[in-house]
This record gives structure tokens, C-alpha cells and sequence, in this order.
């Protein structure tokens, strides 16, 4: 007989939410539904602006990147996000509804052989947009999985034409203290600061994010753009892009400039690796509640694994 074993990142078709449920949703949102209707419709208010781009949306599927478990619904992962600019609260969608994310800009600086910067709705119209479906897994233990828009870094990477000596791509989110009142907090290192080695960087799976079930992706999911790294935990991911540097030297991230002897460099999932103050052998899925055993590399391994076989002295895991 023969048993076909799926891989830690399979789902079944079946399990997929439909496209046709995507496209509906961004109809009711481009009709112009009010912000209380969208929120009756479990539609962030963030969704309900007009998006320059929504004509690119819902775009594609690429079925090379499956999951092994359903989507997460729209109305919990839209209220569930970590996004300190805004809020230590996960429940942050309605202040996040009032960050202007146009006009909006990425500058590209650093080791390129030309800066530039480019307006975002440029930028997303020269790329080859897919849809992805992704897990996502918060180093507090939490998961979900999400349909995200968008493309590949390395196709930025190209963009920019990094010089030999481009060792990191470095990421920093908007500073606006006005329209985000986290970042009034004067005890966290603003703004925020994250970095991919250039193997990393042009890894298949690292994606730069536009949108989200099928529509241009809501301010509290990070937009105008923003990264999905899904082999690594969530704040990895940097939110509201504003400028990507290719840099020699390894910068000295958000979490690190908080807390280097919790949150490191590479934070690679690892469910035999204790965050120092709680296990993370197993996670909680948002959509059941349940718990399951945290696969190595978020299940992510045979994509990733050989990136670090030779990084032998190396805090790889949180």
C-alpha cells in the first residue's frame, strides 16, 4: 500500500478558504461600505480606505506554499497583533486605522550602486504579485496561518543591484510620534529595526507583503508593506517599511537593543530552545485554541536548514 505523508507545511485543498470568499469581501469593501458596515462584515476599518493598488487584488495563488492547518479567519488574525508603535494591547486595529499610509515611500540606501527612493504604489506595481499561504508563529506561542499578498525580497534585491560587499539587508519601520503613540515610549529604541543576511534576504521564502485575504493589507498587519520571514518568529517581520539598507555590518536590531539576552539576531523557530521565560515545545493556534508541538524552523526546514549548517558558534534560535 502506498502512504503519502504529508509535509509539516501541507494542507489540504479542501481546508483552503475559498477565492471566491476573498473577491466577495473586497467587492463589499470597494462598494463603499461604511466603517461600521465593514466592522458588522468582521472587515477591519483600516480595509474600508481606498487603496490606489486594490485593482492588483486578490492576485494568484501560489500553491508551491501550503500549510498543514486552515487559515486563520480574517475577524481573529485582523484583532490579534502585536505592533508596539500603536499599542502593547493585541487589540489595536482601531489605532491603527489612523497611520496615513499614502503618500508613502521606500527609500533604498547603502551598499547599492544607486540609492533611491520610490513611491510605494510604484514599487508594487513593478513587482510580479502572488498570494502565499503562510503560518505564522509569534515567539509568545501563538500561531496562525495567513494568505499574504505580495513578492519575493529577492526581487527587491534586484532592484537595489547590492555591491560585493552587501552583507545584510537591514529594515527600519515609519517614525511618526503624532500618529503612533507607542512611540512615545521613550524606553524602546525607535524605530524599529530588524536585518536578513543577503542569503536570507534572497531566500525563496522571504516576502515582502502587500495585502492580505485577498485585498490590500490592513494598517494593523503592517501596511503599506511589510515582511513575512515564517521560519522565523513573528518580530523578525518588520511592519510599514520605510527604508531597506544594504549594509557590511550586522545591525543591531529592535529586540536587541531591548533585550539582547531574550531576542537575538536570527530567531529561528525552535521548539527544543526555551525562550528564558517560557517553553516553546508547543503553540497555541488562534483559531481553535489548541496546542500542538512546534515543528524546527516553523516547518519550514527544507528551505532553510542549509542556510545555517556552517554557523557552528551562532545564537540561532531566539
Amino acid at each position: 500500500m502506498l502512504i503519502k505523508r504529508r509535509k509539516g507545511w501541507e494542507i489540504r485543498e479542501s481546508e483552503v478558504t475559498p477565492e471566491s470568499v476573498f473577491m466577495t469581501r473586497r467587492s463589499i469593501v470597494a462598494g463603499g461600505l461604511s466603517i461600521a458596515g465593514a466592522a458588522a462584515f468582521g472587515i477591519a476599518p483600516a480595509f474600508a480606505a481606498a487603496d490606489p493598488t486594490a485593482d492588483l487584488y486578490p492576485a494568484k495563488r501560489n500553491d508551491a506554499f501550503k500549510l498543514d492547518r486552515e487559515v486563520t479567519p480574517e475577524k481573529i488574525s485582523g484583532d490579534y497583533n502585536n505592533y508596539y508603535e500603536f499599542s502593547t494591547s493585541k487589540s489595536l486595529a482601531s489605532l491603527a486605522a489612523n497611520l496615513k499610509t499614502r503618500p508613502w515611500s521606500v527609500a533604498i540606501d547603502g551598499l547599492v550602486e544607486k540609492p533611491m527612493t520610490i513611491a510605494i504604489d510604484d514599487l508594487i506595481r513593478k513587482m510580479p504579485l502572488e498570494e502565499r499561504l503562510y503560518r505564522h508563529r509569534c515567539v509568545e506561542a501563538w500561531s496562525m496561518a495567513v494568505p499574504w499578498t505580495g513578492f519575493p525580497l529577492s526581487k527587491l534585491v534586484a532592484l537595489a543591484k547590492p555591491t560585493s560587499g552587501a552583507k545584510y539587508v537591514v529594515m527600519q519601520t515609519f517614525m511618526d510620534r503624532a500618529q503612533a503613540p507607542g512611540q512615545k515610549q521613550f524606553w524602546y529604541p525607535w524605530p524599529y529595526t530588524d536585518g536578513l543576511t543577503m542569503e536570507e534576504a534572497n531566500n525563496d521564502l522571504a516576502f515582502l507583503v502587500t495585502g492580505v485575504y485577498g485585498k490590500p493589507l490592513g494598517n494593523q498587519y503592517g501596511a503599506p508593506i511589510r515582511l513575512a520571514v515564517p521560519w522565523k518568529y513573528g518580530f523578525k517581520s518588520v511592519k510599514a517599511i520605510t527604508k531597506v539598507t544594504f549594509a557590511a555590518e550586522r545591525p543591531k536590531t529592535f529586540w536587541e537593543g531591548l533585550q539582547a539576552s531574550e531576542y537575538g539576531f536570527w530567531a529561528n523557530v525552535n521548539p527544543e530552545v526555551p525562550h528564558p521565560r517560557w517553553s516553546q515545545a508547543d503553540e497555541r493556534f488562534l483559531t481553535t485554541g489548541e496546542r500542538r508541538p512546534t515543528l524546527l524552523f516553523n516547518g519550514y526546514g527544507d528551505y532553510v536548514a542549509d542556510l545555517y549548517k556552517d554557523l557552528k558558534n551562532e545564537r540561532l534560535w531566539a
